[in-house]
């Protein structure tokens, strides 16, 4: 290299390492106003949300967990996101291993139509499943089927007295509805980085569908499938909005966990509604606990094939 080109270098690089260093004053101002936001919109609200929930001692706090209308709002939660995760993380393993893996028709339509719920709000959600299933919606059980092809379900809905608004069923599809994206959207990504080429090679080699996919394809996603399946559940047991317009507010029945605590806000036990939004907010401490240790996992994974590769 010629002396000419090196003085020509140098400044570049000067000004390269210029641009992305600051001095320590604003570093340490970026750092302190991170800080303090994070403190009044996170860490503040918490510990006030604990502090409330044991602001009438002890006693009071167990006493409102163990209220029988709290138990059941709790165990129609844990019912509710027990059914809509497994389905929805079959749904999303499916839809991402088709999407991921094969080319076919219609794969940008699928792909907006997992997006849907994200840009649907959760009332509106909701409310489909009213206008559908609702007395006077097209499988009510107060309306009379003009489209031959409701009778037969509408008359099975009847006679087996098999209710879905107001009932645990709608509670459950405004769940499985709202929830579904989270885990087929965190392993498309996953997926199409990771490529075909294995799941080429395994064909090649003799194996089936099935032994590609438990030996080759789910090792190879089981950490961003736990992922998916976290945030699932966390937002599967934290939903207001979409089972608040299936549920019908039916105390000790159709109230979840949310919708308890609104109760109990609107009735003015304050000291009860925080008490039950502490395991709302128990659960995002154990969401986050868990979030990191994937992500930990799968870092260390990362750089153990790294190395081996190496």
């Amino acid at each position: 290299m010629t002396p000419a080109a090196t003085t020509f270098q140098m400044p570049r690089r000067v000004a390269q390492s210029r641009s992305t260093t600051e001095s320590p004053f604003v570093r340490r101002l970026l750092i302190g106003v991170a800080l303090i936001f994070l403190s009044l919109f996170l860490v503040v609200p918490l510990v006030f949300v604990f502090a409330q929930a044991f602001a009438k001692g002890v006693g009071f706090y167990f006493h409102t967990l163990g209220d029988p209308n709290a138990w059941s709002a709790i165990k129609l939660t844990l019912l509710a996101a027990g059914i809509s995760v497994p389905l929805n993380c079959v749904f999303g393993i499916a839809a991402a291993w088709a999407i991921a893996k094969f080319d076919f028709r219609g794969k940008n339509i699928l792909l907006t139509l997992i997006d849907l719920p994200f840009s649907v709000s959760p009332v509106i959600s909701g409310l489909i499943y009213v206008l559908v299933f609702g007395a006077q919606g097209w499988l009510g059980h107060y309306r009379d089927a003009e489209q031959p092809w409701f009778l037969w379900l509408q008359n099975w809905l009847n006679e087996e007295n098999f209710k879905i608004i107001f009932a645990v069923p709608g509670i459950v599809l405004a769940t499985i509805f709202v929830t579904f994206p989270f885990v087929a959207r965190e392993l498309i990504p996953l997926m199409q980085a990771q490529g075909r080429s294995e799941e080429e090679a395994a064909r090649v080699l003799g194996a089936s569908g099935w032994q590609t996919f438990w030996r080759v394809t789910l090792p190879n996603i089981k950490w961003g499938l736990l992922y998916g399946v976290i945030l699932c559940n966390a937002r599967a047991m934290g939903e207001f909005g979409a089972v608040s317009v299936v549920s019908g507010h039916i105390r000790g029945q159709t109230n979840t966990i949310p919708l308890h605590i609104e109760a109990l806000y609107d009735d003015l036990n304050i000291a009860g509604a925080f008490a039950m939004a502490s395991l709302l907010a128990f659960l995002a401490l154990v969401t986050l606990g868990l979030k990191t240790w994937v992500e930990y996992q799968d870092a260390r994974q990362n750089t153990a094939e790294e190395k081996i590769s190496l």
